[in-house]
């Protein structure tokens, strides 16, 4: 049965929010972030290919870790949203979103009517059946987050027709792809790329859509923090994952590199 949407609460009553991008197919992982205590975890299906089966257990895993599952989809056909949906995501991530027509479909496939034109179905967001699914209908329009990834020259330069649209829950900056879209891969924290995700942020303001940022040093969050927001993408897991691997030979080699040393002494 669809839960509340506690991400989508907190936003609501202005509360900070942490998550993370999810690309180790395992609801192990999904539910080892929980444990962590973040907020939403952010599936990725779009980079990393998960078998449907799998995906389904991932989101149940966050279901009961007490975190908000959120999933990339790999593309805003209304097929690709409406399987995600009926797994149980309490919202969809849409990358490369470029124009007002774009965000406007992505909602309708998202919702059922009279808000949109999401497929009926009676799966387990549902409880099989068990409960009012006109209800549930109603609950699910509610509950159901639309988050579209700005990653380009094109959808930045059409924010603000962007965000006009009703039914967008936050927006997520993609600083990586915007970088390559600007001409400077890879350059994240270069300002082409912090001048349009200030932009980003702006027309949000303005729209009364929460931004959520993915910081990528201290100063970032910080800068971020003064300007009011309060949704944050910490990175992925894989990395995270990496980074404490390599520091953890690391730190045993240097020991033991140390001790040789005092040996020979």
């Amino acid at each position: 049965m669809l839960k509340e949407n506690a991400l989508k609460r907190k936003l609501k009553e202005g509360k900070s929010v942490y998550g993370l991008f999810c690309s180790i197919p395992s609801p192990v992982m999904v539910e080892m972030i929980g444990c962590a205590e973040f907020d939403f975890v952010i599936i990725d299906t779009e980079h990393v290919l998960i078998n449907p089966e799998t995906l389904e257990n991932m989101i149940r895993a966050a279901e009961t870790a007490n975190l908000t599952p959120l999933v990339r989809v790999a593309d805003a056909q209304p097929g690709t949203i409406l399987r995600v949906l009926d797994s149980g995501a309490q919202g969809v991530v849409v990358p490369h979103v470029q124009s007002r027509e774009q965000a406007e479909s992505i909602v309708r496939f998202s919702r059922y009517y009279p808000l949109g034109s999401r497929s009926l179905n009676s799966g387990r967001p549902g409880a099989f059946g068990k409960n009012d699914l006109v209800a549930y209908m109603e609950r699910a329009n509610a509950e159901i987050m639309v988050v579209p990834m700005i990653e380009s020259r094109e959808g930045v330069d059409r924010i603000d027709d962007i965000l006009s649209v009703s039914g967008i829950d936050m927006v997520l900056e993609g600083a990586a792809d915007l970088s390559q879209s600007y001409g400077v891969p890879w350059q994240t924290r270069g300002d082409t790329v912090k001048a349009a995700l200030r932009r980003i942020h702006s027309a949000a303001v303005r729209h009364g859509v929460p931004y959520c940022a993915i910081p990528r040093a201290e100063e970032d969050m910080a800068l971020w923090w003064e300007k009011g927001v309060r949704a944050y993408v910490l990175g992925d897991e894989r990395g995270i994952a990496f980074r404490a691997l390599r520091h953890q030979l690391r730190t045993w080699k240097d020991r033991e590199r140390t001790r040789a040393e005092e040996d020979r002494s």
